[in-house]
């Protein structure tokens, strides 16, 4: 079984990987057009959305897509603020889907912002790339365009990392490599081709993304994988390649709190197959100091759900 789904995974590498330079700003070769939503999940972001938001907004003014929405978490720094003098439409996370209680992570802003969101297709960019550049935008629509059985594209890059004001070409996405990609090799080896699980790049057809739960916290990244491996399979599954990603690394600590919550979701989802027994712990301890970490065990209904029930 698990040479078989190696064999899956490594087919779809070469059938539905693919690189941004394929794909151009147009919408479609035959002038069609879904309607277009690009979102940012901001939180203390000011020194990078604005530049992020106004690549967008020329992509909107170029007819390559329909809003630009920043749903901001209450930033002190500015962030909702410069977001809207660059021509994006802002939203602060707690006023949506209110009712709903406290927002609980960037999960969870995600799956408020889907309530306010308009377009057929739906991307998910990061608010705190640095160098910013519009082709993260459409290489990830590109393939929803270009082959309509796809209904979900990842990002995939090259994350460069400075230590001690040295530059090193790879090393950044840490979490990604030493947690996120061994156990999906390990538990779900048909998703062992996909090269960034955590990216919190990606772009969904609308009713794909209302039709799945969405994790509250930083686990929000593989369990959208998870759950749309589910719903679509890896044929209507794709990733395409940006180039270079900038954005800040996180301290150790921080990191060891991603990977607690990455892997708190990898082993919910086993033990709902029943490959897992046991309950989750309820908190990481770090081991230095004593001190207890939370991480949101909660998961937001698919909206669809939300909206009727």
């Amino acid at each position: 079984m698990s040479a078989d789904a190696v064999d899956r995974a490594r087919r779809w590498m070469r059938e539905r990987s693919f690189d941004h330079a394929e794909f151009t700003a147009r919408r479609s070769a035959d002038g069609s057009r879904p309607t277009v939503s690009v979102c940012l999940a901001a939180r203390e972001c000011a020194a990078t959305v604005g530049e992020v938001v106004s690549a967008l907004v020329g992509l909107r003014e170029a007819d390559v897509l329909d809003e630009v929405v920043v749903v901001d978490a209450a930033s002190a720094d500015g962030t909702a603020e410069r977001a809207e003098r660059a021509g994006a439409t802002v939203h602060q996370e707690a006023e949506l889907l209110a009712e709903h209680g406290p927002v609980l992570g960037k999960g969870d802003a995600m799956w408020r912002a889907l309530s306010v969101l308009s377009g057929e297709l739906v991307c998910f960019l990061d608010a705190d790339t640095e160098n910013f550049s519009p082709h993260f935008a459409w290489g990830l629509l590109g393939p929803l365009i270009a082959h309509p059985e796809v209904s979900f594209v990842k990002a995939c890059y090259r994350r460069p990392f400075e230590v001690d004001g040295v530059a090193l070409a790879e090393g950044g996405g840490r979490v990604n490599h030493l947690a996120a990609r061994p156990a999906l090799a390990l538990f779900f080896p048909e998703l062992g081709g996909v090269r960034q699980p955590l990216a919190g790049e990606v772009a969904a057809r609308r009713a794909l993304l209302e039709r799945i739960p969405f994790a509250t916290g930083y686990g929000v990244e593989i369990a959208m994988l998870l759950d749309v491996w589910g719903e679509v399979g890896l044929a209507g599954m794709a990733q395409v390649d940006l180039g270079v990603h900038h954005n800040p690394h996180q301290p150790l600590p921080a990191l060891s709190r991603m990977a607690f919550a990455v892997l708190s979701v990898i082993a919910e989802r086993l033990r709902r197959e029943g490959r897992l027994t046991g309950e989750a712990p309820p908190a990481l301890l770090d081991a230095v100091s004593g001190e207890r970490h939370e991480v949101p065990a909660l998961e937001r209904p698919p909206l669809a759900q939300a909206r009727t029930g």
